[in-house]
């Protein structure tokens, strides 16, 4: 029977008839301090980046090593002039090519059906020299166009960077495609051209990971609100032309806590997924293609 309602669920999600042949296990799990509770992760050029909302919001930079992460010693304080800016990070779209971005998505009351979201323009190699946003904060945009949040991240679609981003919330969620050269001089993404094309998708995203060499786009989600570990894998192009997530793969973990991140590592078969947990936060993950 559970079987049977999975296989409806997924039909009525948009599920591929020809599943993305990917397994994922977890090999092993540490924790990592100091960062409050850990919001995502970003792999850039052999580093971890890992960010989160301590007393402000906090970037750290470590090396991979089997099964373990080394701390540089390198720390981002996302403040300007002392001030805690960027309190909730939920986002680094970073391609190498274009502008850098960084999501903020601030809850405004306690039952969390208020947000405010926000994207910061950065110069990222400033951010990394100096270590806080002052000199190299460059625009804020407020991401009016969302419903519950954001979380942006690089996708190539049809030969061009887009940053990509995601709702949160129980219903109405869209993944949406941004330019980027009209986002980092937008005050609003509502503004016309940001918004290049959007589709619908399943609840309680709290990140996306692009895998370029599959074409595929990773929701980083929450079985439930604010619980529980998914991991779902879109065929991007599809999803666009339908306007709905086209789904290929759907892979659950039984673990308790809120999934917060992911992302594949250099060599495409290991990857990290992390937590808001304060211990055994950080998890290796093996993927089998």
């Amino acid at each position: 029977m559970r079987i049977l309602l999975f296989m409806l669920a997924c039909v009525a999600g948009g599920l591929s008839s020809s599943w993305l042949a990917v397994k994922m296990s977890l090999t092993s799990t540490m924790t990592l301090d100091s960062l409050g509770a850990c919001q995502g992760v970003s792999w850039q050029k052999n580093k971890a980046y890992l960010y989160g909302d301590r007393e402000v919001g906090v970037i750290r930079t470590y090396t991979a090593g089997e099964n373990k992460l080394t701390y540089t010693g390198q720390e981002i304080r996302l403040t300007q002039q002392g001030k805690d800016v960027i309190n909730h990070p939920t986002g680094i779209a970073y391609s190498g090519q274009g502008p850098t971005f960084i999501g903020n998505s601030i809850r405004l009351n306690s039952e969390g059906t208020k947000w405010r979201a926000v994207i910061y323009s950065v110069n990222w190699n400033g951010l990394l020299r100096t270590g806080t946003l002052d000199g190299n904060l460059l625009n804020t945009i407020d991401d009016d166009a969302c419903i519950q949040g954001t979380r942006p991240e690089y996708v190539r679609y049809q030969n061009k960077w887009y940053v990509a981003t995601a709702d949160y919330g129980e219903k109405g969620n869209e993944v949406r495609l941004y330019d980027p050269e009209r986002l980092a001089t937008a005050k609003k993404t509502n503004e016309s051209g940001v918004v290049v094309t959007k589709f619908t998708c399943s609840p309680w995203v709290q990140n996306l990971h692009w895998i370029a060499s599959k074409g595929v786009l990773v929701l980083v989600q929450n079985q439930l609100g604010g619980r529980r570990w998914r991991f779902t894998f879109l065929d991007l192009n599809k999803s666009i032309a339908s306007g709905h997530q086209h789904i290929i793969r759907v892979i659950d973990f039984d673990k308790a806590d809120e999934l917060e991140g992911f992302t594949l590592l250099t060599e495409q078969t290991k990857g990290l997924a992390v937590t808001s947990s304060r211990t055994n936060n950080v998890s290796f993950v093996n993927l089998d293609w």
